[in-house]
Parts: structure tokens; sequence; C-alpha cells
């Protein structure tokens, strides 16, 4: 049996989990039903792991705060001809706690055990740490 792995991508121009969802609401009508789909250059080499309970955790403003289930993987060519790997996510935005990560480009794969853990359903939202901080628990160990 095949364990999963996760993906961490950057929010690029979200500042909050607000905009991330509010900008995928304004997309929604362009995706196949109760999904969202986000294109990125490279296909992930460990699909079967991605696609066997994987999810995409969001960095929003150097933190991560939220995923989403990946539910499919499919070939898209982009404008240019290049040919690129659309994630198709579940549509539900899951809150994650807050947990601090440094810029990076494109996409990286995330272990389980790395992952931070979800937030109580009830909990609509957690606030992030101020970045420094939230930094300086991760490097010592405490999420």
């Amino acid at each position: 049996m095949v364990g999963h792995i996760n993906l961490l991508k950057l929010c690029v121009g979200a500042d909050s989990v607000e905009d991330l969802t509010d900008w995928q609401e304004s997309q929604r009508h362009r995706w196949p039903k109760g999904c969202a789909v986000h294109v990125t250059r490279m296909w992930p080499k460990r699909e079967a792991e991605v696609l066997a309970g994987g999810s995409l955790y969001w960095v929003i403003k150097g933190v991560i705060l939220a995923r989403q289930r990946i539910v499919g993987l499919e070939k898209v060519d982009g404008a240019d001809g290049v040919q690129r790997c659309a994630l198709v996510l579940d549509a539900e935005v899951i809150r994650t706690e807050a947990a601090a990560r440094r810029p990076f480009q494109g996409w990286r794969y995330l272990d389980p055990a790395e992952s931070p853990r979800d937030l109580p359903k009830g909990r609509a939202r957690e606030d992030a740490l101020p970045p420094s901080l939230a930094q300086a628990l991760a490097e010592i160990g405490l999420r």
C-alpha cells in the first residue's frame, strides 16, 4: 500500500485565507463542480503518493494556514504551448495550525509528519503569529 505525501505551495497575492477562498469562489464557474484548480509548471514525480490522500498546503504571508485535498492531476497546455500540471483540489479549504515557512519557488513535498494539524471545525480561524515569532518557534521544533 502506498502512503501519501502532501504538497506545499506559496499562495501568491493572498494576504489571508479569506483572500484565497474569495478568489476561488470567483473562479468556481471555470472548474469542475465541487473542485478548485491550481495550475503549476511541474508534474509531481511522486504522483501515486500525492493521489493516495495528499493535500496542497497553502503558505500565506510566510505561514501555512490552510490546505485542500488533492483529488486529481490533469495535463493542461499553457498559452505558451508548454504542458503543465493542474492540481485538482477539493473545493473545501481546511484551516490548519499556523506554521512558518521560508519563501521558495514552485511547490515542495511535505511529509505528513511535518504537516500542521487541522484546526477543529468549530474554529473559523486562527490568527497567525507574527512571522518572526512563528519562525523562531518552528526553528526550535514548536509549531
